[in-house]
């Protein structure tokens, strides 16, 4: 019931109004099965869990701190950049929310493609931005390349690059990307590495921030190290942007919990190149299972693949919720809709869908 008072509240800015929040994981997905999502699916290293308990009670109190955070990131990716080229946010959602808000103005364009992550579209209408998404090319979800880099000419603001992308893990060449900043030096090209980790083709070791400056690579600790729930994320480039991005947030949107669980992530790598290992194997025993059975789908990069069911996917999803399994229906999404999107995790856990997949 819509009360008097909703009524005479002042409006938004219309970009607000008129705004469709991005759809967030939904509750009651404790003790399931988290195949939705793309999240770790083990939690974090036995280290975290330590220091974050070791965590004294008088901390709680003071302000956090990140002295230390930017280096050990560095020290993680082992490159040749300095901390002031590391910035640090409230998971990689509050990075590009961030960047729209520092880069994004009414009237500008934001290109990316389609479909991808869904969380770009949102920040850009905030902002009053144009959006123009080009498809993926069917019937492999091939990237775009040529209408890209047409696209480019035309000075877009943001070019945003999920690599590999969410949902249909296209995979993109490093060099391809280098090549759409260099051509495109008043344009801003964000590339989404969150799941880099599971496929590789990241533009970090290749990439030359003082030869293309508007060059901005985002890595999270979300999907591999298991840190999702403590949100931190960063963005990577050349100083002036991240001073630029950084000048948006709030001096204390990282909370002191979550600094120290990714000092001890960045600090256990072999935890994370054993799980992601893991998924890699899980992720090609089940691209057997599918194809032994003749189901259709599509596997690309990431940890996560595309299944298209017989029965409809909603029904599909809610018979697997009932066996406490859960997955996602793409349904809304352009050229994958009445598939689902299935997260990978361990060969027992993969092979606990698939014992109930089939008899659906």
């Amino acid at each position: 019931m819509t009360h008097s008072a909703d009524l005479d509240a002042p409006p938004a800015r219309p970009e607000v109004e008129s705004l469709r929040a991005y759809s967030a994981p939904l509750e009651g997905r404790r003790g399931l099965l988290r195949l939705d999502f793309n999240e770790n699916t083990v939690g974090p290293s036995p280290h975290v869990v330590a220091a974050i308990r070791a965590i004294p009670a008088d901390q709680y109190a003071i302000y956090p701190e990140y002295d230390g955070l930017r280096e050990a990131v560095l020290a993680n990716l082992a490159l040749p950049l300095a901390p002031s080229q590391i910035g640090l946010f409230n998971g990689v959602d509050a990075a590009i929310h961030a960047i729209f808000h520092a880069y994004g103005g009414r009237g500008d364009t934001l290109l990316t493609t389609s479909p991808t992550f869904g969380y770009y579209s949102p920040c850009a209408q905030m902002q009053g931005m144009a959006i123009e998404a080009i498809p993926y090319h069917l019937p492999d979800f091939a990237f775009p390349l040529e209408e890209i880099r047409a696209a480019l000419g035309q000075g877009p603001r943001l070019l945003l690059i999920c690599n590999p992308n969410n949902p249909t893990g296209t995979r993109l060449a490093p060099e391809r990307i280098l090549e759409f900043a260099a051509t495109a030096a008043q344009t801003l090209v964000v590339v989404d590495e969150l799941y880099e980790a599971f496929t590789g083709d990241s533009v970090l070791p290749v990439a030359d921030f003082a030869a293309t400056p508007n060059l901005v690579v985002l890595r999270s600790l979300a999907k591999t190290a298991g840190l999702a729930g403590l949100r931190i994320g960063f963005a990577i480039g050349a100083a002036a942007v991240i001073d630029r991005i950084s000048r948006v947030v709030g001096p204390y949107d990282i909370n002191s919990f979550a600094v120290t669980a990714a000092l001890a992530a960045l600090a256990d790598q072999p935890y994370v190149d054993d799980y992601v290992a893991e998924v890699r194997l899980a992720r090609a025993w089940l691209v057997q299972q599918l194809r032994g059975a003749g189901v259709r789908h599509h596997a690309g990069g990431g940890n996560y693949l595309l299944i298209w069911p017989e029965l409809p996917p909603e029904q599909v999803e809610q018979r697997l919720r009932q066996e406490g399994i859960l997955v996602r229906s793409m349904a809304d999404k352009p050229l994958i809709a009445g598939s689902l999107r299935v997260s990978i995790g361990t060969l027992e856990q993969m092979g606990q869908f698939w014992a109930a997949y089939p008899a659906i």
